[in-house]
């Protein structure tokens, strides 16, 4: 079995990446950063909390760099109608793709015919205001099972994406301590294989590397979040990656969980 590769440029590499200004943490002026960062690098998106969508308007304005709010975050937890509202408002100010979190417990309940009717409503509000919506499951919560009927309940509504993770999805261990898996190999390849053709998957969690990215978008992920985007860049470059497209080994597999 030889190397794998892919086949990708500089621009291509950029535009896969949803450079992620999440954590609770982030102050006004590392949002600020952020989003120069997220401009000087042309990613395809800033995904950012609905209040920082004005300060990402100003200085995103007249660049490719789209704004990506997030809804119900981190935990999903909100009435549909507060989510309806929420991935509206966020629609109406200049959010052009809106990465939504599932209900996690209708999920684990089985509730299913609530957790289509949710996705339904808030895919139908934001393609009316011009957005796209991308569905986040919490993978490090669910089963197969669970992970296998969100991607067909998404099939049917027709969103524009799937996304594994949020990134801030723990789970107590046993040692009592709290960790996360986030996109692994295994779900993406469980999700790939049931979301059908015309819904695409962002990969979430855990993709640090250059070759984190190279391997999820050899399994068929068209966007990835993350925080590391300076670093991955950065080391396409070091690699000799430019603004052609070439073919570029895969060299490891990070920490993404999984036997490529």
């Amino acid at each position: 079995m030889g190397v794998p590769t892919v086949r990708t440029s500089l621009p291509l590499l950029a535009k896969s990446l949803d450079h992620s200004l999440l954590h609770p943490t982030l102050t006004d002026e590392d949002i600020i950063v952020g989003l120069h960062l997220a401009r000087i690098y042309k990613t395809a998106t800033a995904c950012i909390k609905p209040y920082s969508i004005p300060l990402a308007t100003a200085i995103l304005a007249d660049t490719s760099v789209l704004i990506c709010p997030v809804i119900g975050f981190p935990h999903g937890n909100s009435t549909t109608a507060v989510k309806v509202f929420e991935a509206s408002a966020a629609a109406r100010a200049g959010g052009r793709e809106i990465d939504m979190v599932v209900n996690v417990g209708k999920v684990l309940s089985g509730e299913w015919s609530y957790v289509e009717e949710e996705i339904r409503q808030i895919d139908e509000a934001v393609v009316a205001h011009g957005a796209i919506l991308k569905v986040i499951f919490e993978n490090d919560y669910l089963k197969d099972e669970h992970i296998i009927r969100l991607c067909r309940i998404c099939r049917a509504v027709g969103v524009a994406f799937v996304k594994t993770s949020t990134g801030y999805g723990f789970v107590k261990q046993p040692n009592g301590m709290y960790a996360y898996a986030g996109a692994t190999v295994a779900h993406l390849r469980l999700m790939k294989e049931h979301v059908g053709p015309d819904v695409r998957i962002k990969a979430a969690g855990g993709v640090r590397t250059l070759d984190d990215l190279l391997m999820v978008l050899s399994l068929g992920v068209s966007r990835v979040g993350a925080t590391a985007t300076v670093a991955i860049l950065d080391e396409a470059k070091s690699r000799g990656i430019g603004e052609e497209v070439v073919e570029v080994e895969i060299k490891g597999m990070g920490g993404l969980g999984s036997e490529y």
